[in-house]
Order: structure tokens, then sequence, then C-alpha cells
């Protein structure tokens, strides 16, 4: 497979990249956000906007006013809308950004800086279902472009440190919004608004998980299973899930993270075990229907559980297998797969580097982007060969680990190196010679690359 790879963003600003979701249905857009830093650890971004791979031409999708900030954006599958996290407007002490306090906005390409809510918010009782007491982030629309699924943390719980008989505590967890169901609270709290999905989370943890159960203390970094979910073992589609992180605590005390997977019902508006907007004193509970499992049990490895840099799990487009990263027993880092029914997994690639990003499949599941000493490369899913698209760097220029996103069309992959605020946009010599600089470290930002590929 043969690359070219070129500079397509050169504004002296931050320039950061959703791990996934980047791309316009088109395949000629890219969506960033204007964090500064280089992983965008400082939610001080202040603008969503979109590049031209093409022609270079940059839209201004939605400037944060009042104080806000905004960030981490994923484009429509279908249309050209994005959704984004939104910080609070005129933050207080008592409010101002964090995992709690930060909400989901749609924002329609065609319509500039008109930003309506994706999550409601209700932060008095009696709370409404279909509307959360906390932060939505990571927002991602399922291959339909129906679905949303996020991480949530939760505002009233968030003031207990600890989990007594009387009160729990604020956990992780995966949540969806669905569309067609608007939600209207009442203002009787400064931080209510209403929003135009349902909202509901669909994972289930506990403070204190039993060692060696199943039970986990922490859910997050998911991803949609398939593009149209995947086959049971007795040959039924379940039409929706979620592959996601969970961290639970082995038989010897030691906390680990396994790959798990919920099944969503077709109607999630329906309480299960308790209210879907919790109460007081508990966290909201997930909707009848949902079926949470365990599908990896690694503790016993040389080196348990996931590992290796943060990225979110991915499903191959046919649903059939879900990618994470984790050692080998020489502590390198590999992609692995398990079915979404469970088994074994299976290490797909045998690198004598260990893979250092975020990835993505190509939509044909042949191929799966990551970054890897230094360089941006494609696994075969089939026979675990990685091929090297683009020649190592130095670590000051390689391509960041927080994103390697497979475009719509599959003949793109775009990600990001930080090189010199003096570094011209355009096509770049493969071996990446020309990014090094004796610049400072205060002259150079992140920019956004593409590699065309043939």
């Amino acid at each position: 497979m043969k690359a070219v790879e070129k500079q397509i963003t050169n504004d002296p600003k931050g320039h950061i990249l959703t791990n996934i979701g980047v791309w316009s249905p088109d395949s000629e857009w890219i969506a960033y956000d204007t964090r500064p830093d280089p992983a965008g650890e400082s939610f001080t971004g202040d603008s969503i906007e979109m590049v031209n791979v093409r022609t270079g031409e940059t839209r201004v999708l939605y400037r944060s006013k009042n104080g806000a900030h905004c960030g981490v954006v994923t484009f429509h599958p279908r249309e050209k809308k994005v959704v984004f996290i939104l910080g609070p407007e005129n933050p207080t002490p008592d409010w101002s950004y964090g995992p709690a306090h930060r909400q989901g906005v749609i924002v329609d390409v065609s319509r500039p800086g008109e930003a309506i809510n994706l999550d409601a918010r209700d932060l008095t009782p009696p709370f409404t279902p279909g509307a959360l007491r906390g932060g939505s982030h990571v927002h991602v629309w399922d291959a339909a472009g129906e679905w949303v699924s996020f991480t949530y943390e939760d505002h009233l719980l968030s003031v207990f440190s600890d989990e007594t008989d009387e009160h729990e505590i604020n956990l992780r967890n995966v949540g969806v919004s669905i569309p067609g169901r608007p939600v209207r609270v009442d203002r009787d709290h400064p931080r209510n608004h209403d929003g135009e999905y349902y909202s509901v989370l669909v994972t289930r943890t506990v403070a204190k998980p039993k060692p060696g159960s199943d039970q986990i203390k922490r859910a997050f970094e998911e991803g949609w299973v398939g593009t149209n979910g995947y086959l049971r073992t007795d040959g039924t589609r379940q039409r929706r899930a979620l592959a996601f992180q969970g961290h639970v605590v082995t038989s010897t005390g030691q906390t680990i993270t396994e790959v798990f997977i919920v099944d969503l019902p077709e109607n999630p508006t329906v309480p299960g075990s308790g209210p879907l907007a919790g109460t007081l004193t508990k966290r909201p509970c997930p909707p009848m229907g949902t079926i949470q499992r365990r599908l990896t049990f690694t503790a016993d490895r040389k080196h348990p559980g996931v590992q290796g840099p943060r990225h979110w799990l991915r499903s191959s487009p046919a649903g059939t297998r879900i990618a994470f990263l984790m050692k080998d027993d020489n502590g390198v880092v590999q992609i692995w797969t398990v079915s979404p029914n469970g088994g074994q997994p299976r290490q797909l690639t045998q690198n004598p580097h260990s893979i250092t990003s975020a990835f993505s499949w190509s939509p044909d599941g042949k191929y799966i982007a990551h970054t890897m000493d230094r360089s941006v490369c494609v696994t075969d899913t089939e026979s675990g060969v990685t091929h090297r698209l683009t020649a190592p760097t130095s670590e000051e220029t390689a391509p960041r680990p927080e994103a390697c996103v497979f475009s719509p069309d599959g003949r793109k992959i775009a990600y990001v190196r930080r090189v010199p605020n003096n570094h011209r946009a355009g096509m770049c010599d493969s071996t990446g010679g020309n990014l090094d600089s004796n610049a400072s470290v205060s002259q150079w930002n992140n920019q956004v690359f593409v590699l065309f590929l043939d």
C-alpha cells in the first residue's frame, strides 16, 4: 500500500482530533477543536472548525461565548452536522467546567453558530426521565446516524466521597441519547436546560466490586458494535450494542480493565430495576432490556487487562470482532480482538514495537489504522501484518496518539503531528525529514495531517 502525506492545517493554534468520527460523510472535510496543548488535556479551546482536505479552506462551525469552552467534535455519518462538548457559560466557582459540568450540542454545518442541546439536564427532584443530572462526554453517533453514545458523570452524587447505605457516589458510566423524544425540564435550577434527545445510562457500576466478580466500578471508552449490530450465537441479530472498558477487581484485589458489552433494547425509555433519572441518593438506572456482559477474563495473564495508550474499543464493520489493546507476554502492546459473543481473545499483531495510538477500522473491515514506532501504520485484519505508511520521525514530530482515523471512503487517514509554526502546509516527504526544526517548543502547534492512500 502506497500513501502520500499532506499537511492540511498550518495556522498557529491548537488542532485536536477526536479518536473517531472526524470526517464528513463525503470524506472531504475534517472537524477538529482548538484546544492549545498537545493532548487536549486543557479544555480551553473556544472554537469548533472544519478544514477541506483538498483546498485547505477552513470554516468555523461554532465559537463558544460567555466564558464557555468547547471540544471533542464528531461528524454525523450521513448528514453534515457535528456534535461536541460544550462547557458551562458564565462559569462560577461552584459550576465550572468538569466531568459533571458539560453537555453535548449539535450544529448543522449549513448553520454555523447555531447549537441545539443534545442532552437535557434536570438537577432538582422530581427528576425528569430522559434528562441527565450531570455531564456527558465524547459523543459518537451510531453507523445509522440515529443514537448517540457518551460517557457520563453525575453532579448530584459527586458531592459524596464515600459510598454508604444512605447514598451512592458518582461513578463514570456509559449512556445513549435517542432522537425524536425532546425532553423539557423545569427551570427551577440555573443549570437546568432542555434537550432534543432522550438520554439514559446503559451501564451498571458499583463502588466496591466483589473481588473476582464481573462487577465494575467504572465504565468508559465505549464504541458501537458493527454498522448493524452483531449476530448472536442463535443466529438472531442484536441491532444495537456498545462495547466498553470496565474496571474490575481481581480475586487478589488488583484493579484491571476488561472488555465488556451492553446489548441495548429497541425502546430505552422503559425503566428497568430503578428510575431512569435516579434519585437524590442513587445513580440513574439502565432501561429495561439492557444486558451487560463481560467478554474478556485476563487476570491470570502475565500482563493482565487492557493496556497501552488511551483508546476506545472499536468494532469491525460486520460486528464480528471488537478490537482493543493489550500487552503480549513480552510486554509489547498489541492489537487483540474478541467476539461480541465472548470466547478467547485473538492476538492480531505480532510486532516488535508497541501500538502507540487510538485506532480505527477501514470501512471494508480489511485494515486497522494506528501509529507505531513514530509512524502511521495499517494492520491487515486477517493476517495481522502491519504495514508502515510513513517513515519514523523524531519524537517531537511523531504522529500524536489521540487519533488515527480512516475516512468513510477508506482512501484517507487523518491524524495530528506537532510541528514548528513556520512549517508550510503541503505535500511532505514520507521520510518526515523536513518536519524537524530548531524552533522552541512554545513555537510549535498540533497540525492536521492526512495520508492519501493509493
